[in-house]
């Protein structure tokens, strides 16, 4: 098990720096827009992926209701290793083509097949429509794993910033519904709850890409308000009443994130309730450096996350 602890105020590097001021001045202020206009300007700003050939086939497909897309890497094995993945973008934003390039990679580091999943987005469909589509596409996956060619015993649920709460949420539906539990969860930087007074939602408001300002927008468009869904932990994880009997977890976390108190205390809550955990704390790092894919500073970051996804899968 691995854990470090965060450094508020840490020195960044310069290329950081450079990075991070770029995506600043270049993301959209979500609170100021509508959803589709928000949605427009991402899609605008959209680099091309080019990592293709990581994988040897990638095609959309329906998981039962769910749409979704595979990716299958090269060579051959029967049964392989599976990751149902679940993309972020605040519940609002983002789709199967934002994280493609990120999945085609995952697919080729971890030899594992991925199914990304395309679930309903807010404010159109709210809390818990994504939670719900997630665990159904996973469940569907776990029912069909023979056709699929892939190994339910070898089968992660993973997902980035909002992403990892769908993720987080479907290991604790396993759980409650007596479902087929997966042999991990990987939560990177994941949003876990609609608290905005963490120390870092006070260290980081703004200026590091993810603001408070957009995590309230995106909130509430999940919400369709502040209210929390009944049962809680259907969209905050870290309000079910136990973490005992989920599967092992990496949590990634980035010290200048306004997610990152909450990402830490969850993986604390996870290791209270017995479950391994390996916690990858980044503490120069800002809110999403784990998916751009050309950003330097995310690679070797990457490196280590395929290296824990393999120990998952295993």
């Amino acid at each position: 098990m691995v854990a470090s602890h965060a450094h508020y105020g840490s020195v960044m590097d310069d290329a950081v720096q450079a990075f991070m001021r770029e995506l600043n001045d270049g993301f959209p202020a979500v609170e100021t827009m509508t959803a589709d206009e928000a949605r427009a300007v991402l899609v605008s700003r959209r680099l091309p992926v080019e990592n293709l050939d990581d994988v040897a086939v990638a095609e959309d497909f329906l998981a039962g209701d769910v749409p979704a897309r595979i990716y299958r890497p090269h060579g051959n094995g029967a049964a392989r290793p599976a990751v149902v993945f679940c993309h972020g973008g605040g519940f609002v934003l983002c789709d199967l083509e934002s994280h493609d390039g990120f999945c085609r990679a995952m697919a080729r580091h971890t030899e594992s097949v991925v199914i990304s999943v395309d679930y309903r987005l807010a404010p159109e469909h709210r809390a818990p429509a994504a939670a719900q589509d997630v665990y159904a596409a996973y469940c569907w996956v776990v029912a069909h794993a023979d056709e699929l060619g892939i190994d339910p015993a070898r089968l992660v649920i993973a997902g980035d910033s909002a992403g990892g709460n769908l993720a987080a949420v479907t290991a604790l539906q396993c759980r409650e519904q007596g479902g087929p539990m997966p042999a991990g969860q990987v939560l990177i930087y994941p949003v876990i709850d609609p608290t905005f007074d963490t120390s870092s939602y006070q260290a980081y408001a703004s200026g590091y890409v993810n603001t408070r300002a957009a995590m309230q927008w995106f909130w509430e468009q999940y919400l369709g308000g502040f209210a929390l869904t009944s049962p809680a932990h259907l969209a905050a994880p870290g309000r079910a009443a136990s973490h005992e009997g989920l599967p092992a977890a990496v949590v990634v976390t980035a010290g200048l994130d306004v997610l990152h108190s909450e990402g830490v205390a969850y993986a604390e809550q996870l290791r209270a309730a017995k479950v391994p955990v390996v916690h990858r704390d980044y503490p120069g790092l800002f809110h999403g450096f784990v998916t751009i894919m050309p950003f330097a500073a995310g690679a070797s970051a990457r490196e280590l996350l395929w290296a824990d996804m393999r120990g998952l899968l295993a």
